[in-house]
């Protein structure tokens, strides 16, 4: 097993201690999915600094989510208006991890899920009534019943599945051109991760697994999920792409291996073992 996709440095989930006089923060800016960053002699980095690098009647909303390493991370989501000027540079949250590294990438994915959590959840889905935000813990509650939520994240698996010197690998419809990946698929209510292994793999190709194992797991926040990665053997069955998740599905050998995910994510991680798994 592997802590590759773990924080490398501490964090706390919680802002309980006030930030007024606590010195330097990240602020981890986003407006409409973009991330802003500050350019410096060695690259782009989260802004870190007493005060938050954009004027006060940009800020939509802010909070704390979290303290890395002693350091309070602070969000700030900015008015969709906001004009955004130097030394701040906006990317996508995909391109960001090439800019300021793993441990603050993941920071960041938290900050554009509680965002989202905000957008999502501003009204009780019971009764109706808007929801209060909890100044401490990251929940809202309903003044009018009492129910309240905490914010939304979806559990999904992702496996290798090999045969021998082949890696089973499919193409969504939504991929780059000439992209292929693992298969991936969220989880049912009711399932257990290895019934949803057997069953997305299933039904998007028709094959059989076996064998399956568990190797770690990355949350990703493109919207909420959290991927758990599994490694699984060939059983049976002829490799029939479903045609609606999959446009495409094939077995590939490491020579001739297609245009891969990029080397962030956990779907390319699992791909790497199995070469490294023959390589030995």
């Amino acid at each position: 097993m592997s802590d590759l996709f773990s924080l490398q440095k501490p964090f706390q989930p919680h802002c309980r201690q006030t930030t007024a006089a606590a010195g330097p923060m990240f602020w981890f800016i986003l407006q409409k999915g973009t991330l802003y960053l500050e350019g410096n002699s060695q690259g782009s980095v989260v802004p870190f600094a007493q005060e938050p690098p954009v004027d006060a009647e940009q800020i939509k909303y802010s909070r704390c989510i979290g303290v890395y390493d002693g350091v309070p991370c602070m969000v700030i989501e900015l008015d969709p208006s906001a004009v955004v000027s130097l030394p701040l540079n906006g990317v996508t949250m995909r391109a960001a991890h090439g800019h300021i590294g793993s441990d603050h990438w993941t920071i960041a994915g938290r900050a554009s899920q509680v965002l989202r959590w905000r957008r999502d959840h501003r009204f009780c889905g019971r009764c109706g009534s808007e929801m209060v935000e909890d100044k401490h813990d990251l929940l809202c509650r309903c003044p009018g019943c009492g129910y309240f939520n905490y914010p939304r994240l979806s559990p999904a698996v992702i496996m290798s599945v090999v045969r021998g010197d082949e890696i089973l690998l499919g193409r969504s419809p939504h991929f780059p051109n000439g992209m292929y990946s693992v298969l991936a698929g969220y989880v049912e209510p009711g399932e257990t991760l290895e019934e949803a292994v057997k069953r997305e793999v299933y039904e998007e190709t028709r094959i059989e697994v076996t064998d399956i194992r568990y190797i770690n797991s990355q949350s990703w926040p493109f919207p909420h999920s959290l991927m758990v990665g599994f490694s699984a053997r060939y059983a049976s069955g002829e490799l029939q792409p479903d045609g609606d998740e999959l446009e495409d599905a094939a077995w590939f050998t490491p020579d001739n291996l297609p245009q891969l995910p990029s080397r962030i994510s956990i779907s390319r991680h699992l791909i790497e073992l199995f070469l490294q798994s023959l390589a030995k």
